[in-house]
């Protein structure tokens, strides 16, 4: 199939180009330190789905993004780093403050809690926030050297009931990232410039070593853009941001088997000019909304205790952690200047009112992983409990009844067990409970404390048929607690909806996995991992018509399916990849297009090296069939249909780290997005697509 880059990639073409890329190989760029590792992207450990095990053995979908994929995209936005994740990405639009995730058809920034759906974590802290026009989460892609996709619910039970789309987990910078064996310092500086919208970043790190078993790191950034154009070369209203961020970060090695981490993260975002609405819809929703004062700050506070003992029962791991996530808001107006209307009653037009909104999260994690084995066998069973207290702030100067404040406790207990039978068997089942305590506040009329447990199960199997060829399978049932949002939300005419059911999602998945060395030649890496999935959710919590008594009901059915593969080929002078997805969500009673399901895809990249250089070279191409989704109105019981046209985008990209020598330490990234200036729109965003983008970082690191 030759790109058609006037017209729009269809079903069937897509389906050619993946057969394409299989013969040859298409896969993801790795690091060439990943083929020293024995294999691609798909031979990364995967840390967060029980015991560490790679990417290609773990019966779950899951994908590692690691630090040379991050500084190979050059990210502006914590979205940017998922490109290349099958059935994973951001939805909303493509600003700092107005991103949020999809994984598989749930998601999006403008569905009724949909945060609640994605389980979003940083260093193992559980991050949230839901406001009308905004994202859900607010950070900057230069604090990351790691991020976890787990896609599925089959990761709720080690992170919370609530996960029916998946889990994302972000993994901030270590000292020992920078600091080589037998060195006691590195310092390192980096700039970047992104030509489509004269963006600027830079960031300082220092790390050191202070003593045995001692490191520390801080590391500054500081990032800024003006507005962004489209392929068409129009300006994307409100998209210019300024954002300084900071990273400090202690690890110490209590003995040969203690370990305390202690880490503090902050994001903040300042504009005297911002749109009120971040989500996009271009220039005609950023007019209708107009302009606000806002400040947006982000903070992370963890401590982590953990330990292996001679006991093979006990090995024990303590997190304390605090997150505030705050967003002030001042100075509604037009763009004319002319200041926007807050009423002294409950209404709709109060998103113009000052306030202060904020979520902040207290959370204990209590964990400890025992060992037993026997003839022919091995059991790694994990036993935890997880306490968070979430409360919500939304200080207006103007009835809220949209966004009512309230308290959320929860208390989780799980246990997650992993037999290895042989060496070709593995079973995983898994089981959690949450018990949840939710309190509004005073202002909330009508309100009272509901109490309620939702519960997760799973289980998961994966038997290697050969020492190449694997087969997976998981099935997962978990439920979701409604949100303050969902349980308190009030106006004149509308009372709390305090007899929400839970939402219940099933889920099923089946796959291939199949790796082998020596392919085509003795250093060469071919693997490749195939999954159809199921899952149907019950009880979805809508947002009702206007004449209902109450906010929310359990209006709701929907099913989503699909497929994703990802392949990977390595050399020590060639690599690739290959990321697809074809979703397909339903609702279960009307049977039209979900609004929230992301069009079929497909990402390829393919690559060179010269490695006695440092040089890494390559292309990429992102492809989107034409897809049509609905909408249904919950007054008019009206469906309304979008068809959204398929495109394509190409990028080039090339790397320089050379090895030895006076520039030795240096790195520099170079980068043409969207060559062609491709005027395009992706479903899931409310905003055209960026133009042609180039992009240059330069990086400088000395040790000591």
């Amino acid at each position: 199939m030759q790109p058609n880059f006037s017209g729009q990639p269809t079903i069937a073409g897509v389906a050619r180009l993946m057969t394409t890329a299989a013969i040859i190989a298409i896969a993801t760029p790795a690091a060439a330190q990943d083929a020293t590792r024995g294999g691609t992207f798909l031979g990364r450990l995967i840390l967060g789905a029980g015991q560490q095990k790679v990417a290609i053995d773990t019966p779950q979908a899951v994908t590692a993004v690691e630090q040379d994929d991050i500084d190979r995209e050059q990210p502006a936005t914590v979205g940017q780093i998922l490109r290349n994740v099958p059935g994973v990405q951001a939805a909303g639009s493509d600003r700092p403050l107005g991103t949020a995730f999809n994984i598989r058809g749930i998601g999006t920034t403008e569905q009724t809690a949909s945060e609640a759906r994605i389980i979003v974590n940083v260093d193992g802290v559980p991050k949230f926030y839901e406001q009308y026009r905004l994202g859900s989460f607010f950070s900057d892609p230069e604090l990351y050297r790691r991020v976890e996709v787990l896609r599925g619910p089959g990761s709720a039970v080690l992170y919370g009931s609530g996960a029916i789309g998946g889990t994302v987990n972000f993994e901030t910078k270590d000292a020992g990232d920078f600091i080589p064996e037998g060195k006691t310092g590195a310092a390192r500086l980096k700039l970047g410039y992104e030509s489509n919208g004269d963006a600027l970043m830079g960031s300082a790190i220092l790390a050191l070593r202070t003593a045995p078993g001692a490191e520390f790191l801080a590391a500054l950034g500081y990032r800024t853009s003006n507005d962004y154009k489209d392929g068409a070369g129009t300006t994307i209203r409100g998209s210019e941001f300024s954002s300084p961020s900071a990273l400090v970060k202690g690890t110490f090695r209590l003995g040969e088997t203690q370990t305390l981490r202690l880490s503090v993260q902050r994001f903040e975002s300042n504009d005297d000019n911002a749109t009120l609405s971040q989500t996009g819809g271009g220039n005609v929703i950023a007019d209708a909304f107009g302009l606000v004062r806002r400040d947006t700050t982000d903070t992370t506070i963890s401590a982590v205790w953990q330990a292996t003992t001679d006991l093979a029962w006990l090995n024990p791991k303590f997190q304390l952690a605090y997150s505030d996530t705050s967003v002030s808001q001042r100075d509604a107006r037009n763009l004319a200047g002319v200041p926007q209307t807050c009423l002294p009653v409950a209404s709709n037009a109060n998103v113009f009112c000052d306030v202060d909104y904020a979520y902040r999260t207290t959370m204990l994690k209590v964990e400890n992983t025992a060992t037993q084995q026997g003839a022919g066998w091995e059991n790694f069973l994990t036993v935890g409990l997880q306490a968070t207290n979430q409360k919500r702030v939304a200080d207006s100067s103007g009835p809220l009844g949209f966004h009512p404040e309230g308290t959320d406790r929860k208390f989780g207990i799980y246990a997650q067990s992993e037999l290895v039978i042989g060496e070709r068997l593995t079973l995983v089942p898994g089981a959690r409970i949450d018990f949840g305590t939710r309190d509004p506040s005073a202002n909330v009329p009508g309100a009272a404390r509901v109490k309620d447990e939702a519960t997760a199960l799973t289980f998961a199997a994966l038997y290697k048929i050969t020492d190449d060829l694997s087969v997976f399978g998981s099935v997962a049932r978990t439920e979701r607690l409604p949100t303050l949002d969902e349980l308190y939300s009030w106006s004149a005419t509308k009372a709390p909806a305090l007899s929400l059911e839970k939402e219940k999602a099933t889920s099923f998945e089946l796959g291939l996995a199949w790796s082998h060395q020596g392919l085509f030649s003795a250093d060469d890496s071919l693997q490749i991992k195939a999954t159809v999935f199921r899952n149907r959710i019950d009880n979805l919590i809508t947002t009702t018509p206007t004449a209902d008594t109450v906010f929310h009901r359990n209006l709701a059915r929907a099913h989503f399916k699909g497929a994703e593969i990802e392949a990977g080929y390595e050399t020590d002078r060639f690599f690739g990849r290959l990321a697809y997805s074809q979703v397909s969500g339903k609702d279960s009673d009307f049977g039209y297009t979900i609004a929230t399901t992301p069009a079929e895809s497909l990402a390829l990249t393919l690559g060179g090296r010269v490695p006695d250089r440092g040089i890494e070279y390559g292309w990429r191409g992102n492809f989107a069939d034409r897809i049509t989704t609905a909408t249904r109105s919950t007054a008019t019981r009206v469906i309304t249909s979008t068809r959204y046209a398929g495109y394509a985008t190409h990028d080039l990209f090339l790397g320089w780290k050379p090895q030895s020598g006076a520039l030795e330490g240096v790195s520099v990234q170079l980068a043409v997005e969207n060559v062609f200036d491709r005027d395009y729109r992706n479903n899931l965003s409310a905003d055209r697509g960026r133009g042609r983008t180039f992009k240059v970082s330069l990086a400088k690191a000395l040790t000591w």
